[in-house]
C-alpha cells in the first residue's frame, strides 16, 4: 500500500515538473484555444445575424453567392420585401434578439424583366409570410439581385426567376451584379433563356399576345383595300 502511494506521489511530482518546464507552451495552448473560441463565436454571430438592409450583408456573402432564408411580407413593383430569417444557434441567437433591429430586405428577381401579368401571378402564387430562399448574386444600392427559390412539396423547389419566364410572364434581362464575362453569369443566363424559349415556343403569356398582334398586322397589310390605299398615297406624294 505504501509502495502504491509513493508511486502516485512520484507520478504527481513528475507531472508537476513537466508542467513547470513547459509552462510557456501550456500558456500558448490556452491562449490559442481562447482565440479559436472567439473566432468560432464571431463566425457564429455573423451566421446568425439578422440582416435588415442590403448594406448589412458582408461583401463576402455576395461574392460567394450565399443562399439566405427569409419570410415574404410584400410584393411591390420594386421587388419582394423579405424578412431575413437567420440560422438559429442556442445562446447566441437568444443574446442577439435583444439588440437586433427591424427591417425588410428588397429582393429582386435577377435576370428577369417582369411583365404586369408577372406581378399578378406572383401575388396569386405566393402567400403572405411564406418562407423563401434567395441566393445572392449582386447588390445595387438598397436592392439585392437574387435567384429566388420556393419549396413546392417536401422534395421539390421552384426557381421563380425561371418559372416567370417559363410561363411567359416576363423577359430575360442582364443579370446585375455579376461580371458579364464570368462563367456563372453565362450559366445562369442560359438557364433563363431556355425557360423563355419554352414560353415562346408554346405562345404563352406575353408571347401569345405578341403573336396575336403580329397576325392582325399581317392581315391588315395583306388586305387589298389597304394595299390600294398605300399605292394611291405613294402616287400622290410622287405627283406633288
Amino acid at each position: 500500500m505504501a509502495e502504491r502511494r509513493s508511486g502516485a506521489a512520484e507520478g504527481l511530482a513528475r507531472l508537476s515538473e513537466w508542467a513547470d518546464a513547459h509552462l510557456s507552451l501550456l500558456r500558448s495552448l490556452s491562449t490559442g484555444m481562447a482565440v479559436a473560441g472567439v473566432l468560432v463565436l464571431a463566425r457564429s454571430v455573423r451566421l446568425t445575424a439578422k440582416f435588415t438592409s442590403a448594406m448589412d450583408i458582408p461583401a463576402k456573402f455576395v461574392e460567394k453567392n450565399v443562399k439566405l432564408r427569409g419570410k415574404l411580407h410584400h410584393i411591390t413593383e420594386k421587388g419582394l420585401e423579405v424578412e431575413h430569417i437567420p440560422i438559429s444557434i442556442p445562446f447566441v441567437t437568444a443574446i442577439q434578439r435583444k439588440w437586433q433591429s427591424k427591417g425588410l430586405l428588397l429582393v429582386r428577381l435577377a435576370g428577369v424583366e417582369l411583365a404586369p401579368s408577372g406581378m399578378a401571378w406572383l401575388q396569386q402564387e405566393l402567400k403572405p409570410k411564406q418562407m423563401i430562399w434567395f441566393q445572392l448574386l449582386g447588390r445595387e444600392d438598397v436592392a439585392l439581385e437574387c435567384l429566388v427559390l420556393v419549396n413546392k412539396g417536401r422534395f421539390l423547389s421552384v426557381c421563380l426567376n425561371e418559372e416567370i419566364l417559363r410561363q411567359g410572364l416576363g423577359r430575360t434581362a442582364r443579370i446585375e451584379g455579376l461580371h458579364h464575362d464570368s462563367r456563372l453569369y453565362w450559366k445562369l443566363h442560359k438557364r433563363l433563356l431556355r425557360a423563355e424559349l419554352k414560353a415562346l415556343k408554346k405562345n404563352k403569356g406575353i408571347w401569345k399576345e405578341e403573336s396575336h398582334s403580329e397576325r392582325i398586322r399581317d392581315r391588315i397589310s395583306n388586305n387589298k383595300f389597304v394595299r390600294t390605299l398605300k399605292q394611291f398615297a405613294s402616287w400622290f406624294r410622287s405627283s406633288v
